[in-house]
Parts: C-alpha cells; sequence; structure tokens
C-alpha cells in the first residue's frame, strides 16, 4: 500500500498543477490497478486523504472531517456494492439454470395430445415462469389402452427438470398402457425416491382407460382429485385415491379404483395451480370447475379446456399463481 500511495500521490500532485487530460487519464488508468487489486473504496479514500495532508499541511480541520466522513459512507457503500455484486451473479446463474432446464423440457419432455377415435382427449398446461413444473405423459395402444399421467414437481430449475426427466422415464420403461396404475406409482415411486433429493416433491395422478371395455382405472400419489362427470346423473364426483407423494417412503402402496365410462361422461384431472385460483376459503374452486365444465360439455375436449383457462384466469384478480394444466378425456 505504500508503493500505491507514493504513486498516487505523484499522480494527484501532476494533475493539481497541470489539471490536463493526460493527468487524468493517468488517474483513471492508476484506479483501474487499484480495482484489478481489489482495492476498496474507502481504502483510496483514506489514501487520497493522507496524500493530501501531505501536500497541503495547512488543510482545515473541517476539510479533515469531512474525508472521514466519506471514508465512513464509502465502507458501507463497499458492502452494499458487494452484496448487490453477488446477487447479480446469483441471479444470472439461475438465469442460466433456467434456460437449460428449459431446453430440458423443450427436448425431452414434449406432450403430444394423442387423437384417437375411441375417447376425445384435450390438454393445456400454461406455465407461470419460463419452465413448466407440470407434465403430462400420454401412453396409446389404440386398440387396447390408453395411459395419462398427470405430473406436479415442487422444486426449480435443472433439478426439477432432471426430475420430470426421469419421471418420463420411468414411464416409458414401462409397458404402462397396460399396466395398472397401483403399480405404475410403486415403480416410479421407487425410483423417485433413489434418485431425487430431498427437497423435491412429486405428485401424479395416473389413469388408463380401456378402450374395449370402456373402463377407467386410476390412482393417485398426493395430487389433486380428478372431477368426473356422469351423464346419466348429471352430476359430479371427486376421484380422490390415497397415496404419499412420490419419493417419500420407498416401500409405499398405492391403491387404485375403476369406473365406468360411458356416452358424455367426462373426466377432468388437473393440477392445483388449476383449483388454487381464488384465495377466499368460502369459495369452492370445484364447484366453480364443475358449473363452467358443465357449461361447456358441448364443445370438444380440447374446446372445454381452453375455456376452462380463459374463464379462470379472468376470475383471478392478479393472474395465475401456479402452472395451469388440466387434461379431459371425454367418451
Amino acid at each position: 500500500m505504500r508503493e500505491l500511495k507514493i504513486q498516487y500521490k505523484k499522480i494527484l500532485t501532476d494533475y493539481i498543477e497541470n489539471q490536463s487530460e493526460r493527468n487524468l487519464y493517468i488517474g483513471q488508468s492508476f484506479i483501474r490497478q487499484l480495482i484489478q487489486k481489489n482495492i476498496a473504496p474507502e481504502e483510496v479514500i483514506h489514501m487520497h486523504k493522507q496524500v493530501m495532508e501531505e501536500i497541503f499541511p495547512e488543510l482545515p480541520a473541517v476539510s479533515k472531517d469531512g474525508y472521514d466522513f466519506l471514508i465512513e459512507i464509502m465502507v458501507y457503500f463497499g458492502l452494499t456494492l458487494k452484496e448487490h455484486q453477488i446477487l447479480l451473479e446469483q441471479q444470472e446463474e439461475m438465469r442460466i439454470e433456467m434456460n437449460v432446464a428449459a431446453k430440458i423440457q423443450s427436448v425431452l419432455l414434449k406432450t403430444t395430445v394423442p387423437q384417437i377415435d375411441a375417447i376425445d382427449i384435450g390438454m393445456i398446461s400454461i406455465p407461470i415462469r419460463k419452465m413448466n413444473g407440470d407434465y403430462v405423459h400420454f401412453s396409446i395402444d389404440e386398440q387396447n389402452y390408453v395411459g395419462v399421467a398427470v405430473t406436479d414437481v415442487v422444486g426449480k430449475g435443472v433439478p426439477a427438470a432432471l426430475c420430470m426427466s426421469m419421471v418420463k422415464y420411468g414411464l416409458d420403461t414401462l409397458e404402462y398402457a397396460e399396466t395398472n396404475p397401483a403399480y405404475v406409482l410403486e415403480v416410479l415411486n421407487r425410483i423417485i425416491e433413489k434418485s431425487v433429493d430431498d427437497s423435491m416433491f412429486v405428485s401424479m395422478f395416473y389413469g388408463r382407460l380401456d378402450l374395449v371395455r370402456s373402463i377407467f382405472t386410476y390412482g393417485s400419489a398426493g395430487h389433486e382429485p380428478a372431477i368426473y362427470y356422469n351423464a346419466a346423473d348429471n352430476a359430479f364426483y371427486g376421484l380422490g385415491a390415497k397415496g404419499l407423494l412420490l419419493g417419500i417412503m420407498p416401500e409405499m402402496k398405492y391403491e387404485q379404483t375403476e369406473i365406468p365410462l360411458y356416452e358424455g361422461d367426462f373426466i377432468i384431472m388437473m393440477t392445483d395451480g388449476v383449483t388454487e385460483f381464488r384465495h377466499d376459503e368460502e369459495i369452492d374452486s370445484r364447484k366453480i370447475i364443475e358449473r363452467l365444465a358443465l357449461t361447456h360439455r358441448h364443445l370438444s375436449a380440447q374446446e372445454m379446456c381452453e375455456k376452462l383457462y380463459e374463464e379462470l384466469q379472468e376470475l383471478q384478480e392478479d393472474g395465475l399463481d401456479d402452472d395451469f394444466t388440466v387434461v379431459i378425456l371425454k367418451k
């Protein structure tokens, strides 16, 4: 620091005597050196005060007090600036991570809605951020079965995207279009329990429709219950099933239930971002969804999904709070 002080004294003396652009440029170059050496702003001001006292021994006491005040202020400034720089670095790291996660999702986790004659299928999935925390996966055997998994991953960035990839891999490696939902959930539960960090949570509603017998079999791992509309009764029923979130207990057993589907019946599968659109506890959001679905039951499954999104979004004063995913199977 002594050598730096000597250099600075020479630079400041030359500037005071000449006040030229060249002297100013030399001073600026010297400051860049100090930055490279990680010299704090308050240390620069302290050095300037000492040099001024040496150049002008008669410097008034009030000026010295002013320098002391500035040094104290710059200590706080330096700390605040460092915190700000750390925050910017963290934000940039998060931005890069989210871009990677979004690419993983767009390449590996793209969902295509199947088109088959025996059942009308619609889907809409709208993320509130760059990466969607919801994931829908279909499996088709056009002669026998169609399977659908609606998943909600509570997590962020690359870890969440990789978790979704594991779910997809697990579903792909199972011949799950012909496999009972309870078994599918048990296998996925073991995969996720071994592979995912404890801070992440995965819920899933899994259903399998027997296209020949028109029987829908379903199970749930801590997921939002589906809604079933029975056209003959003109009534709605909740399709809830007991089961913990995936990955919590390795030997967890899941239950499954089956219901028949007749002409005009439909099933609404969704994530909790759909039902949590109102924070007023006196308002039953599922009843509102049922009312809207009943109003639009004459439409195709895809049109029903889009109408639900449009009208539920209008009811949410501040916009969506969570990712919005709806899948409808309509007989």
